[in-house]
């Protein structure tokens, strides 16, 4: 072993704490930097590589076949600035039957001779493309469960046609439901029916204003009124990034926070352990060691800890990967997620060479010393320093010993501020995370909106094929719209859900009303729609009575109060396009019927269900298109001083002979996103704090070794091992007080920009009441906060001084 090594290791094994505090905050950078940097990967490579082999439609938009020709359609692929177009595809929205199940969810039909190959080329996935009237190809990500062979039939369409499932595909842009030949088309489409899509590639598409643009000119010289929807394919790259893009505004800001915290700690401690060790580096010099070599021995004392640091670092970062990228495998169908080699390769490289440089950067001085200065100073502290604090706090009328630690910090500002910025950023992470889940909480009570203090659970409404006894049916289904997310909102199999989906709103509604105790109530009731332009399933809630106090957030406008108004939540305004004020048209409602409902939108509301494609109004909107909504919940809010449980025990005596039951009201689980990230935010916060106090301990413990002699001293005199500790926890009192004072502002003003970061990745916008949720009350046990992780750190350093015996502090120079 080189005489180098023997040093470089022999410095590791003396400095335990130091080499614990840079192994310990290099993995708390390492494991964000790898689970941030997955993440990202993973958020946009799928859709990307997906969309770049599919040649994705940048824009599809869909006409009225009364307002527009084929011929004037098929002039507008020649357009400046079109790179490609494929259409125009007759379409019709048709609500299917499968295998003699209920009507599932409306379906957007596009008549399609071939799966495309230059403009939105339709991945086949299982099966064949439909040859031949009588089939059909289903998407993947359509309402109805798709399966070969599975017979599907349209009741509600003159002829009762019939297809039979040949293939399943995916279109990455989602431009529709199903697929059949053109000659099938006039089956499926009603007299007077019926519409164009057409499907667009831009040379420029990579914003939404260059997509608005393009759009605008291919509809310019067609006649007003001819676009009934349409559709971006950023859009849906935002929906199909959703599920991880949610957590990398989080993961910036908790990495940020551990880098910048490693590359402090890393410096001071190298930087401490040169100006400690003065005389041992003289030492070494006289010895024979280059100026060069001691440098290097400093910072090989730094990497070796770094190192193990990051391997433990990559190892978390995976497993704490393995649940966030659960959530994103099915998005692709049968791809799966794992974290890229090249993100490990890079975060160890970049967080390693971060270390060498700073460590090198803090070690330089060392090799810069003069062998003779560097034996002659040895030890000795800088005399004179922070005399004026220690006056200061002598004139205060406190104990000797706290008036001590008082002004300890003057002494070494430079120490006292390495440990304030470490305390710092503990305190930020605290109050950053204690907003956080505050914040999620609020969004999930959003999510839930139902404060009544009772309801009466509707059955799930039939959206496609059931499933085997016991299952859950399709994805989300459990947490089905008008039940507010409660528990026991989805039906059971057997006669009790027989009984309960034949239930007469009505008369439910009349036992509820008469009910003594009722205060407000409303009713609401759930069908699905699509809605005209848009591929897919659109939930429309439908309300009896006002609503407005059962929990809806609204982020703009107002809560409707006339039929015909609706409000929506961000994410269905993106994806139509459409703004306050505005009119959409559904199509579909539920049973199949033709005539359109065209409502207004009058306000905002946050909900994330369904990935907020829901649209919320009255039950006279839907009057005339589905007279007879059946899957009805109830909601009551009972009057003051009722007892919620006499009320609901008297209220199901009355309810039996309908066959259903009330029960108390309750907000519904989180979520498995809100759960992994409040789990996460807990852990990387833990780390944070961990590394926070073992900086501060480190700090404390430097300090106290360097004035072994004068507690010595101190402890002649009669200072007690009590008196001892109080001196050195109250040298840490200013530094954890003002670094907590200034940490809780941080804090919040960090809650501030990653909240509405993380809001926007997954479409939503957040309200006041989701942003608003410190308050004062509540800031000052976080300020306190930084005191305690500073006392924290301190405590060890303090036990070690008050044990050590009189005679051999005098001893020790």
């Amino acid at each position: 072993m080189s005489a180098l090594g023997k040093v470089v290791r022999s410095g590791v094994r003396r400095r335990r704490v130091q080499t614990l505090v840079v192994g310990l905050a290099t993995m708390m950078a390492v494991t964000v930097s790898v689970l941030g940097g997955s993440l990202l990967v993973v958020s946009g490579a799928p859709f990307d590589d997906a969309f770049a082999e599919q040649h994705g439609a940048h824009l599809s938009l869909q006409f009225d076949a009364g307002k527009v020709s084929a011929g004037q359609l098929s002039k507008s692929k020649d357009v400046q600035g079109v790179s490609g177009a494929a259409g125009p595809f007759r379409t019709a929205t048709v609500t299917p039957r499968s295998d003699g199940a209920g009507p599932g969810g409306p379906l957007t039909v596009a008549g399609r001779g071939d799966p495309g190959r230059d403009v939105d080329e339709v991945a086949l996935r299982d099966g064949r493309w439909p040859t031949r009237s009588g089939e059909i190809a289903l998407s993947a990500d359509a309402p109805l469960i798709p399966a070969l062979g599975m017979e599907i039939t349209f009741p509600d369409l003159p002829g009762d046609p019939e297809l039979t499932v040949v293939g399943v595909a995916r279109s990455v842009t989602r431009t529709a439901d199903a697929w059949v030949v053109p000659s099938q088309m006039p089956a499926l489409t009603v007299p007077g029916g019926g519409g164009y899509q057409m499907l667009y590639r831009f040379t420029e598409a990579d914003t939404a204003a260059r997509i608005t643009a393009g759009g605008s000119a291919v509809t310019r010289s067609l006649p007003s009124g001819a676009v009934l929807g349409k559709q971006s394919w950023l859009t849906v790259k935002e929906t199909a990034e959703r599920e991880t893009a949610v957590y990398v505004p989080f993961l910036m800001a908790f990495g940020a926070l551990g880098l910048v915290m490693s590359v402090l700690i890393v410096g001071n401690i190298v930087a401490s352990a040169v100006g400690t060790g003065t005389r041992r580096i003289g030492i070494l010099k006289a010895v024979g060691l280059t100026p060069s070599q001691v440098v290097r021995a400093y910072v090989g004392q730094a990497l070796i800890p770094a190192a193990v640091g990051t391997a433990l670092g990559v190892v978390a970062g995976h497993l704490l990967a393995v649940p966030v990228m659960a959530e994103t495998e099915e998005v692709y169908g049968t791809s799966s997620l794992a974290v890229a080699p090249w993100v490990d390769l890079t975060v160890t490289g970049g967080v390693l060479g971060l270390v060498a440089v700073t460590a090198w950067a803090s070690a330089w001085r060392a090799g810069r010393l003069r062998t003779v200065d560097a034996l002659a100073v040895g030890r000795t502290s800088p005399a004179g320093r922070g005399r004026w604090a220690a006056r200061l706090a002598g004139r205060l009328p406190l104990p000797r010993p706290v008036a001590l630690g008082l002004a300890r910090p003057f002494a070494r500002p430079v120490r006292a501020l390495a440990m304030g910025t470490a305390i710092l950023f503990g305190t930020v992470a605290v109050t950053f995370t204690v907003g956080m889940s505050a914040s999620l909480g609020q969004v999930m009570k959003a999510k839930a909106h139902d404060v009544a203090d009772v309801v009466v659970p509707a059955p799930l409404p039939d959206f496609g094929r059931p499933g085997p006894p016991g299952a859950e049916g399709p994805s989300g289904a459990v947490d089905a719209p008008g039940t507010g997310g409660l528990p026991g909102s989805r039906s059971p199999q057997g006669s009790g859900a027989e009984k309960q989906s034949e239930a007469d709103p009505a008369a439910v509604a009349t036992v509820v009303e008469a009910a003594a105790g009722t205060g407000k109530y409303y009713s609401a009731a759930t069908v699905r729609t699509a809605v005209s332009g848009l591929t897919g399933a659109v939930d429309v809630i439908a309300f009896t009575g006002d609503a407005s106090w059962g929990g809806y957030t609204m982020v703009s406008g107002r809560w409707f109060d006339r039929p015909g108004e609706a409000v929506v939540p961000t994410p269905f305004l993106t994806a139509t396009g459409a703004r306050i004020g505005d009119t959409v048209t559904l199509n579909g409602n539920g049973n199949g019927a033709a005539e359109p409902v065209t409502v207004r939108i009058v306000g905002e509301v946050l909900d994330p269900r369904n990935d907020g494609m829901q649209v919320f109004t009255d039950v006279s909107t839907l009057a005339g298109a589905h007279p007879d909504l059946t899957e009805t919940s109830h909601h009551v809010a009972v009057t003051p001083g009722t007892d919620v449980t006499g009320y609901v025990d008297a209220l199901n005596k009355d309810l039996a002979p309908l066959g259903v039951t009330a029960q108390a009201g309750g907000l519904g689980a989180g979520g498995d996103m809100v759960v992994t990230l409040n789990a996460l935010s807990a852990i990387l916060t833990l780390m944070l704090v961990a590394v926070a106090a073992l900086g501060v301990l480190n700090g404390v413990l430097l300090d106290t070794r360097e004035r072994v002699r004068e507690i010595g001293v101190h402890k002649a005199l009669g200072m007690t091992p009590r008196q001892t500790v109080a001196m050195v926890l109250t040298s840490v009192v200013v530094t954890g007080l003002a670094a907590g004072s200034l940490g809780v502002p941080l804090g919040v003003a960090l809650h501030g920009w990653v909240l509405p970061a993380m809001g926007d990745s997954v479409g939503l916008r957040l309200p006041g009441s989701v942003m608003a949720v410190y308050h004062g009350a509540e800031l000052v046990p976080l300020v306190l906060g930084g005191l305690l992780i500073a006392a924290l750190g301190a405590l060890l350093p303090a036990g070690w001084a008050a044990r050590t015996r009189t005679a051999t502090a005098l001893r020790t120079e």
